[in-house]
């Protein structure tokens, strides 16, 4: 992880646009991938879905993947298998700088080293094994 405690809280604090990696829908309400942005949302930040299984999420349309991105996201928040981050990072590289996001951020129980210090080589910020919910519960009020 390239960033700090502190420079984690900011991230999460200025964040205004999230895509979620990952995200489930509506039928599977019991999973984290759809709790934790459910209550990013509640505080006030916009959420992307990014899952080619679903068409829609929190009311908001899901992207096949996130080359389909149509603007830059503060945060791309991942819910997937540590064995597919590789993959993900090749994916997340291939993007146009305009589009990039700002921060991957790698949820609970998600690492794979090497392939976060490509990301951090390529210039992005990366936070692994963290919740981005406990993170906003801290520093951003309920909307």
């Amino acid at each position: 992880m390239n960033v700090t405690e502190q420079e984690i809280l900011e991230i999460v604090k200025n964040a205004k646009t999230v895509a979620v990696e990952g995200m489930q829908d509506e039928s599977k309400m019991d999973r984290a991938a759809y709790q934790i942005p459910a209550m990013l949302q509640s505080r006030g930040m916009k959420i992307i879905p990014v899952n080619p299984k679903i068409q829609t999420s929190l009311g908001e349309k899901a992207l096949a993947s996130i080359k389909d991105l149509p603007v830059q996201v503060d945060i791309l928040d991942v819910f997937r298998r540590p064995e597919v981050i590789p993959a993900l990072a090749e994916e997340i590289t291939a993007l146009p700088k305009i589009i990039r996001p700002k921060v991957v951020w790698l949820q609970s129980g998600i690492s794979h080293p090497e392939a976060e210090a490509k990301l951090e080589k390529e210039g992005f910020k990366v936070v692994s094994d963290a919740c981005l919910g406990v993170y906003a519960a801290r520093v951003r009020p309920k909307g």
